[in-house]
């Protein structure tokens, strides 16, 4: 969010008064005043302008939100680089301006849900995983943990975060921040929409399996192997599809 008192801290920095720098980033001194006092919520071109004129990035206007879990917009940011897509690609796929999407990334912007379902469906995803809490983030940290062989310590070091920060994740007494859910993704091997991604889509795609095939899935064996899967990359991944589409084709699997 737009941190007025920041506009101001720079102002004063650079010895500006109200006027000058209202003068420099062309908007009004009243304005101007609103702003720094948090009154007001300014557009992306104003935000620009006041960047140009205290030349800084617009990224120091905006809050920390690292004691506050992650934003909208950067769950936005992280389904559209697991998909490869660029902001324009998004903006296209969703039918949504692309300055509107930007300011939406970089929270200047608030979008409403007709927006947010237009997004959602660009990023081919259902729209409770742009809103949804990620409540069993906890849960899902301990589970993949466990399955890597490590203890708290031990991924705290890996992920360069701290054991204590560990263990309030997984009892779900915190909300991350991008970036140390991006750490902790990175030292487990995985794509940080893991811990956020419902898994509403996963439990209709096992209801969708026969009796047999669910309870072959719970053979140790078999887990072994979907466990080998998830640290495949896309052209293993997809070269094991194939074999797998081969063996159909060929009847293999129904020869004795």
């Amino acid at each position: 969010m737009f941190n007025g008192k920041e506009v101001r801290n720079l102002r004063k920095e650079r010895n500006y008064s109200l006027k000058e720098l209202a003068a420099k980033s062309r908007i009004s001194i009243s304005y101007l005043s609103e702003l720094e006092r948090g009154n007001k919520r300014p557009s992306l071109s104003t935000i620009k302008k006041l960047s140009t004129a205290l030349n800084v990035s617009s990224r120091e206007f905006m809050e920390q939100k690292n004691s506050e879990g992650i934003t909208l917009g950067e769950r936005i940011r992280m389904y559209r680089e697991e998909n490869k897509l660029s902001l324009k690609e998004l903006a296209k796929a969703s039918q949504i301006s692309y300055s509107y999407l930007c300011g939406i990334e970089k929270g200047f912007a608030l979008p409403s849900i007709r927006s947010l379902r237009k997004i959602a469906a660009g990023l081919n995803i259902p729209l409770n995983n742009l809103i949804s809490t990620g409540s069993d983030l906890g849960t899902k940290l301990t589970g993949i943990r466990k399955e890597h062989g490590l203890n708290k310590s031990q991924l705290a070091k890996k992920s360069g975060v701290s054991p204590g920060l560990i263990g309030k994740l997984e009892k779900g007494e915190v909300q991350p921040s991008l970036q140390t859910i991006e750490k902790i993704a990175s030292a487990l091997e995985v794509s940080p929409c893991y811990f956020i991604v419902e898994d509403d889509g996963l439990q209709e795609l096992l209801h969708l399996l026969s009796p047999e095939t669910r309870s072959l899935l719970l053979d140790n064996k078999v887990q072994s192997v979907l466990r080998m899967l998830r640290q495949c990359n896309e052209k293993e991944f997809r070269f094991i599809l194939d074999f797998i589409k081969m063996l159909k084709q060929a009847n293999l699997c129904d020869q004795e």
